[in-house]
């Protein structure tokens, strides 16, 4: 713990406390205070102005983002008839219909991401309540819940990332990996944040970016100036 805090320390010398970075630099700080012995991933916190206990308020969806996650995307899809073999030629990982509800009642999880045909709801249903905290129930607004599903696992194993605003008002994301360098970063940042300011509620009154912060998985934040953002 002592040798962890020692680098923690180090790298968070590189950050200018309380200071709001542009995009730009924020991800060139924030690619310098990598230090893990594996490739962090990149992790953004948006504190949003909306009250999530309000239906129209919940912001949720998914964004291609233009260089992926920079990690191989394990796909589940609930389908039957000639869904499956599209679903597999897509590159599906795992494809299955009751059976598919009774290996994940079996506790075998061994997937990222899950996509299902409508006529597969009430199966998926019958697991919703192990889906749903791992956040892996499929949703017709993040375009998990589809009868397109080549497309679907096409764009999910390219990088596509869900973005769901927390009980807190916070949407937290990965962006990609350390190991991208800066320009990639912000282009990936950028991606969710047009996403973001896009989903914005009609009824969302005041500041809507509020807050946002940019991290590896071992590092500490770095502030970016919610004012870059709102003009994205």
């Amino acid at each position: 713990m002592a040798k962890q805090g020692k680098r923690f320390r180090k790298v968070s010398e590189k950050v200018v406390e309380q200071k709001l970075y542009d995009i730009e630099e924020a991800c060139k700080v924030l690619v310098e205070t990598a230090s893990a012995k594996f490739d962090e991933t990149v992790e953004i916190a948006v504190k949003l102005g909306v009250d999530p206990r309000k239906a129209d308020q919940n912001v949720r969806g998914s964004v291609p983002l233009p260089h992926g996650l920079g990690k191989t995307i394990r796909v589940a899809v609930f389908a039957k008839g000639e869904k499956v073999q599209e679903a597999k030629d897509a590159g599906a990982d795992i494809v299955g219909a009751d059976d598919l509800v009774e290996m994940v009642k079996s506790g075998q999880l061994d997937f990222d991401s899950v996509i299902a045909t409508p006529d597969m709801m009430p199966q998926v249903g019958k697991v919703g309540k192990i889906l749903g905290p791992r956040g892996l129930m499929p949703s017709p607004k993040v375009g998990t819940v589809t009868m397109d599903v080549g497309e679907a696992v096409k764009s999910i194993k390219a990088g596509r990332v869900e973005y769901r605003v927390e009980k807190a008002g916070i949407v937290h994301a990965p962006v990609g990996k350390g190991s991208f360098g800066w320009e990639k970063i912000r282009d990936n940042v950028s991606a969710l944040v047009h996403a973001l300011n896009r989903a914005k509620p009609s009824s969302s009154k005041g500041v809507y970016l509020q807050r946002a912060t940019l991290s590896l998985t071992m590092g500490p934040g770095v502030q970016v100036d919610p004012a870059a953002l709102r003009s994205m």
